[in-house]
C-alpha cells in the first residue's frame, strides 16, 4: 500500500502522478488512446506487467510508417548532394529522437499536467532543428514532420505548447497550400494536421479530467474509509470503556461485601479489554465482524452489571445474515448509549423478521445521545450504517407509560 500511496501522489495541477505519467508514456508518440486509457492499463503499468511498458516503443515505430513521404523526398530530390545527404541524418536522428523520448515519456519525463523534464524540452528543440534541416532537400514533404512534432508537444509537454504548436502547425500548412505554387498538392497534410490537432485536444483534455475524477475518487474513497473505520472504533471502544467502567465501579462496591464476586468482575474487565483491543486491530485491518448473537450476550452481561433488567423477544434468526451485522452494531451503539445517558432500569430488545426494535424506560432522547442537543457521534453512526445496509432506522420516545424512555426501530 506505501508504494501505491506514493504513486497515487497528486501534483501541483492536483492531477495523480501515476495517471499522467502513464498516460503520456502510452500517448507521447501518437499511440491510440484507446489503448493507453483502456481500463486497468494503468495499474498494469504501475505493477510492471504491462506490455505497453515493454512494448510501447513498437507502436513508435509503427507510427514512423507515415515518414515514408519524406523518404522518397529525399529519393527524388534535386537539391544539392549536401542538402540531400543532411536531410538523410537529419530524417534518422528524428527517428532516433522520437522514439528515445517516446520512451522517456512512458518512464515519467513529464507533460500532461505535469513539469516536462529538461530531456523533454531539448527533445522537442532537436526535433524543430531536424526538420529546418530537411527541408531544402525535402522542400513541402517537410510537413510531413508537423503531425510528430504536434503529438509530442501535446503529450510530453505543456498545455500551453500543445496550443502553440497545433496553432503554428495548421498555420504554416495553410499557408504552403494556399500560398505557395502546387501547394495544394498538400492539402491532404492540411486535412491531416487540422484533424490531428482536433484529436490531440480533446483527448488530452479527455486524459487530464480522467486522471483528475480518479484523483476525486481516491480522496473520496480515502475520505469514507476514514469515516467508516471512526464510526467502528467509536462504536467498539465506546460500548467497551462504558461497559468497563461500569464494572469498575461494581467491584468497588463489591470489594468488602463480596470479594469472590468482585474477582470475578475483574476477570470479566480483564475479558472485555482484551476483546476491545482485538477487535480495534481487526476493525484496522478490515477484518470485524460481530454477530446478532454475540452481541446480545454482550448486551445482556452489560446490563446486568449495570443493574439493568433486559427482556428479549424473539429470535436472532428472524433476521438475514446480513441485517444481523447491521443490527449487531445498532444494538451495540444503542446498549452503550442506553449505559451512558438512560438512567433505565429496564430494557427491551424485539426481534423479528427485517426488524429490531430497542426500548428503555429511562430519561428519554432529550438528555442523551442524539437529544434535544442535536445528534451526537453514535447516533450519526447508526444512521450511516442504517442507510448503508438499506435500512430505515427510527428514533424517539418509547411506548411505555408516560411516554419515558427511548425507542431504536431498525427495519428493512
Amino acid at each position: 500500500m506505501t508504494q501505491r500511496s506514493t504513486r497515487e501522489t497528486p501534483n501541483a495541477a492536483g492531477v495523480s502522478r501515476d495517471a499522467v505519467r502513464d498516460a503520456a508514456g502510452f500517448a507521447a508518440a501518437g499511440v491510440p488512446p484507446a489503448a493507453w486509457a483502456a481500463p486497468g492499463a494503468r495499474r498494469a503499468h504501475a505493477t510492471g506487467k504491462d506490455p505497453w511498458a515493454r512494448f510501447g516503443w513498437l507502436m513508435a515505430v509503427i507510427w514512423l510508417v507515415f515518414l515514408v513521404y519524406p523518404v522518397i523526398a529525399l529519393v527524388r530530390s534535386e537539391a544539392q548532394i549536401a542538402w540531400v545527404v543532411a536531410g538523410w541524418v537529419a530524417l534518422v536522428a528524428f527517428v532516433v529522437l522520437y522514439v528515445t523520448g517516446f520512451l522517456h515519456g512512458m518512464r515519467g519525463g513529464g507533460g500532461l499536467g505535469r513539469t516536462p523534464s529538461r530531456r523533454q524540452w531539448l527533445t522537442f528543440i532537436a526535433l524543430i532543428a531536424c526538420v529546418l534541416v530537411s527541408v531544402p532537400a525535402e522542400g513541402g514533404s517537410a510537413l510531413s514532420f508537423l503531425p510528430f512534432l504536434m503529438s509530442f508537444a501535446s503529450y510530453g509537454l505543456t498545455r500551453v505548447w500543445h496550443w502553440i504548436t497545433t496553432i503554428a502547425a495548421v498555420a504554416l500548412t495553410a499557408v504552403c497550400v494556399f500560398l505557395l505554387p502546387g501547394g495544394m498538392t498538400y492539402l491532404s497534410v492540411l486535412a491531416i494536421v487540422a484533424l490531428l490537432g482536433v484529436v490531440n485536444t480533446v483527448s488530452t483534455w479527455l486524459i487530464l479530467r480522467s486522471a483528475e475524477a480518479e484523483r476525486l475518487g481516491l480522496e473520496l474513497a480515502t475520505s469514507e474509509g476514514r469515516e467508516a473505520l471512526a464510526r467502528d472504533v467509536h462504536d467498539l471502544i465506546g460500548h467497551s470503556l462504558t461497559v468497563v467502567g461500569l464494572k469498575a465501579q461494581l467491584v468497588r462496591r463489591l470489594l468488602d461485601s463480596d470479594p469472590e464476586r468482585a474477582k470475578a468482575e475483574l476477570a470479566d474487565i480483564e475479558r472485555l479489554t482484551a476483546e476491545a483491543i482485538a477487535g480495534v486491530r481487526s476493525t484496522v485491518s478490515g477484518a470485524r465482524t460481530t454477530t446478532l448473537v454475540e452481541q446480545l450476550a454482550s448486551s445482556r452481561d452489560s446490563f446486568r452489571a449495570a443493574d439493568i433488567e433486559v427482556q428479549v423477544d424473539g429470535d436472532p434468526s428472524a433476521l438475514s445474515p446480513v441485517q444481523a451485522i447491521t443490527a449487531s452494531w445498532i444494538l451495540r451503539e444503542a446498549t452503550t448509549n442506553t449505559l451512558r445517558h438512560s438512567r433505565a432500569r429496564t430494557v427491551r430488545v424485539q426481534l423479528s423478521s427485517g426488524r429490531m426494535v430497542v426500548e428503555d424506560d429511562g430519561v428519554g432522547i432529550g438528555a442523551g445521545d442524539g437529544g434535544a442537543d442535536g445528534e451526537g457521534n453514535g447516533v450519526r453512526g447508526m444512521r450511516d450504517r442504517a442507510a448503508a445496509a438499506g435500512a430505515a432506522l427510527a428514533l424517539g420516545a418509547a411506548d411505555a407509560a408516560g411516554g419515558t424512555g427511548t425507542r431504536v426501530e431498525l427495519t428493512w
